[in-house]
This record gives structure tokens, sequence and C-alpha cells, in this order.
């Protein structure tokens, strides 16, 4: 009876191993789920990059159409990459897209949309990061898409491209559009 137990269990161990290692080795690696997928933008209310202008809160993205929140930063390299498809995008008028400056100082931030463009309606300053820890941001950028209810339709980690705008983030605006 013990020779049966000490052959099975390392056979048992061998296989639930390998099973795991399967499940593991068929998943993209860049692929990060989303726990928000679905569900309501996290409340938060950040304060303006620059003071005279509206601070963002979360409750104005409920029943005001599409929006896209951007979240970057001025040492974020990848975020250099993106923007010019965000100075691009920020001219279509059927979605709104705003920044969250995420762990950057003012002026830094500053000097950064100078030097590229502000592609932003809005800029809320998450200097704490704690905004960006609710939302479940994994690194800069980090690109959400609002509907009008507030809810997270999509999370896109990593700089946006053409190609991720035309088979991921179109399709949302479309849809969007046919229920106005």
């Amino acid at each position: 009876m013990t020779f049966r137990i000490a052959t099975l269990l390392p056979v048992s161990l061998f296989v639930v191993m390998g099973m795991v290692l399967a499940v593991g080795l068929n998943r993209d690696p860049k692929i990060l789920p989303s726990m928000l997928l679905n569900h309501q933008l996290p409340q938060f209310d950040l304060p303006p990059l620059d003071a005279g202008n509206p601070k963002m809160s979360s409750d104005e993205f409920t029943g005001k159409g599409l929006t896209l929140i951007n979240v970057f930063g001025s040492w974020c390299v990848s975020c250099r990459y993106e923007h010019p498809l965000l100075m691009s995008i920020s001219k279509d008028p059927r979605f709104k897209l705003v920044g969250i400056d995420w762990k950057d100082g003012a002026d830094e931030a500053r000097q950064f949309l100078l030097q590229y463009g502000n592609p932003y309606a809005l800029i809320g300053a998450d200097v704490s990061g704690r905004t960006a820890i609710d939302l479940g941001v994994s690194g800069a950028p980090e690109t959400f898409v609002i509907d009008g209810k507030g809810q997270v339709r999509l999370r896109i980690p990593g700089p946006l491209t053409p190609q991720i705008w035309d088979q991921q983030i179109e399709p949302l605006i479309r849809e969007a559009q046919k229920a106005l």
C-alpha cells in the first residue's frame, strides 16, 4: 500500500504541474486581464495639471458619451512613441480624450506637452499614483475606453498604435455612435 502511494504521489504531482505549465504557456504575457472591464470606473478626484483648469473626477464620465483616458508621464519613452497618434485622434469629435499625468512633476509634464503638443481636453495630475493603482495601471502609457454609463469597456496596456486603434477602439466608437 505504501509502495502504491509513494509511486502515485510523484506521478500525480508531475501531471498537475504539466497541466499548469501547459495553461501558462498558452497565454500571452503581454495581455494583462483587467478586473474593471464592464464595471464602473473607480471613484477618483484629481487636481488639474495646471491651476485654473477644471479638476478631473470620475463622475464626469457618466452621461457624456465615449471617453478615452490616457495615462502618461513625461518620463515615459513609449508615451513619446504614441503621442503623434494621440495628436491625430484628438481632433475626432466622436469621443473625448483626457489624460492622467502619472507620477510626474507638473513642470516636466508641461514641458512634455509644450514640446510634443497637448491632445487632451482635460488633464488630471496623479502625483501619488493612487488613481493609477485603483485603475490597475501596470505601466505608462495605458488607455481606457469609458462608455457613457461610466463603465470601462476596454483597457489597452502599452502604446496605442494605428492597428490597435482600427481593430479594437474604432469598433467601440462605431457601436457607441449607433446607440445614440
